[in-house]
């Protein structure tokens, strides 16, 4: 298979704000594939030409946020003919819509956090009320949790808000769901294992998920094997309601409860030590290299 493959650029920095995260998995990537024989070469968007992905017989995409997970580089890609990893243009542009992904969510019966779109002229009491503290804010195009911000205080909302937009026009305020972060990994029609993240800090910001090193995860997560496999099932249904396929992730919350949310989808998961995905494929019996061979064999064009 590593011959059938051609000559593979692997897309990784562009110009989003998740640039030097993106930088970090594509070289994971890169050194990966490069260790399995495969002819694969640094591309960044940011610094060549997209024309020069004319070279290349396959893509596989470690760019994050902005034209790299939005659909755009993938209708590139599909104009070109060039079969590249991950969900297409469609499930793209959706999934990083975190407002329309729990639109559809919604619609196929999947539970999502309660929430309420802002903008100038919302009624922030009324809104802090019904939602309830804390509550986070945050912009509805960007990931990594980047312009997010936890209000726990009555009164704040509306300065969160102004400060959330400021990373973009559509901004939701969610109610939060404080019984535990996890993630569920998707790889072809399989659910990973299970991730349970235990952040230091107040909730999974970006400073917990790339920066810091006291970040506590568990895989297999602590969940009864019932509710594990019933919350897989429900990551399928949720990666599947929004036209996605190949490979990507399915973050969910848990309530004191015991009930559980979903909250976004990624279609262009991290690659850095860091990252949730190689954790739960290597739970999986999944090495970092098989894990890069086997998103990359699944590339398609379309």
């Amino acid at each position: 298979m590593r011959q059938d493959f051609g000559r593979v650029a692997v897309l990784m920095g562009g110009t989003s704000g998740e640039r030097e995260v993106s930088l970090n998995s594509g070289k994971g990537v890169l050194d990966a594939l490069k260790s399995q024989g495969v002819d694969a070469h640094a591309f960044d968007p940011a610094c060549e030409s997209l024309d020069a992905l004319k070279a290349f017989q396959r893509a596989f995409i470690a760019l994050h946020g902005g034209y790299g997970e939005n659909g755009a580089i993938q209708g590139v890609l599909e104009i070109m003919g060039i079969p590249y990893t991950g969900p297409g243009v469609m499930a793209s542009a959706i999934g990083m819509d975190k407002f329309r992904t729990k639109l559809i969510w919604q619609e196929v019966g999947l539970p999502v956090p309660e929430y309420a779109m802002l903008d100038d002229d919302s009624q922030f009491d009324a809104v802090e009320k019904r939602l309830g503290l804390p509550l986070f804010v945050k912009p509805a195009h960007e990931g990594s949790s980047i312009g997010v911000f936890m209000v726990t205080r009555p009164g704040e909302l509306k300065s969160a808000y102004e400060s959330a937009r400021q990373y973009g026009d559509l901004v939701m305020a969610e109610k939060g769901v404080m019984g535990g972060e996890y993630t569920a990994g998707i790889l072809g029609d399989e659910a990973l294992p299970l991730v349970k993240i235990e952040p230091a800090t107040a909730f999974y910001d970006y400073e917990a998920k790339y920066l810091r090193d006291d970040t506590r995860y568990i895989c297999p997560a602590d969940l009864p094997s019932a509710k594990a496999a019933e919350i897989q099932v429900g990551a399928k249904k949720a990666f599947n309601a929004l036209g996605a396929s190949g490979w990507g992730r399915v973050d969910f919350l848990m309530d004191d409860a015991g009930r559980h949310y979903f909250l976004e989808i990624n279609t262009s998961p991290g690659m850095t030590t860091h990252s949730l995905v190689p954790m739960a494929a290597r739970q999986a019996g999944l090495s970092f290299e098989a894990l890069c061979m086997k998103i990359l064999a699944g590339a398609r064009c379309g």
